[in-house]
C-alpha cells in the first residue's frame, strides 16, 4: 500500500529539523537525514561538505527497498532497521512512521549502542510529528471539499428532466 504524499509546512519542517538536530547533537553523528522512500531528501543536519546527498538519499531508499525484498523472501514483514559498518563510518538507517527513512551517519566518537538509543528517542518525536502532519492534512482536505462544494449538489434528476422538457 503507497502512502499519500503530503506537504510540509514551515512548521512542521522546522519541527523535524529540530528532531533531527537534537538526534544529531545527542548521540555524536556526522550527519543526520531524513529521506522519503522514493529517494528524495526532506531534512538534514550535519557536515553534508564532501556528501553527495542526491545520490546517498535514493541509494538508501533503494537500500530499504531490497532489504525489504530480502524480509519477504524469509517471511518477515520488513526490517526496521539497518547498520553497515565500515573502517571509519558507520551508517543507522531506520524506518519513521512507516513513510520516511531517517539515516545518521557517524564515526569512531560514537557508538551504535548510543546511536540506536538516541534513534528510538527521536522516532517516537518523529513519529508524533508526521501523525500530526497527517492529521492536519485530513482536515485541510476535508474542510476543502465542503469549501468547494458544487451549487449544483442539490439538483435532482426530476429538476433536469423538467429544465430539459420545457
Amino acid at each position: 500500500m503507497s502512502t499519500p504524499d503530503l506537504v510540509l509546512y514551515d512548521e512542521e519542517f522546522q519541527k523535524i529539523k529540530d528532531a533531527l538536530g537534537r538526534l544529531r547533537q545527542d548521540s555524536n553523528a556526522n550527519v543526520v537525514f531524513l529521506v522519503d522512500k522514493n529517494g528524495q531528501q526532506i531534512a538534514a543536519m550535519g557536515d553534508m561538505t564532501n556528501l553527495d546527498t542526491t545520490s546517498l538519499a535514493s541509494l538508501t531508499a533503494g537500500n530499504v527497498a531490497a532489504t525489504d525484498g530480502l524480509a519477504r523472501l524469509i517471511g518477515e514483514k520488513e526490517f526496521s532497521i539497518l547498520f553497515h559498518e565500515g573502517e571509519k563510518d558507520n551508517i543507522h538507517i531506520s524506518i519513521v512512521a512507516q513513510r520516511v527513512i531517517l539515516v545518521v551517519i557517524f564515526d569512531e566518537r560514537s557508538s551504535l549502542g548510543l546511536v540506536r538509543l538516541r534513534v528510538r528517542r527521536a522516532t517516537s518525536e518523529l513519529d508524533r510529528i508526521f501523525e500530526e502532519i497527517t492529521e492536519k492534512a485530513a482536515r485541510e482536505k476535508s474542510n476543502l471539499s465542503v469549501e468547494f462544494e458544487s451549487p449544483f449538489s442539490e439538483i435532482t434528476d426530476d429538476d433536469i428532466d423538467r429544465l430539459f422538457s420545457e
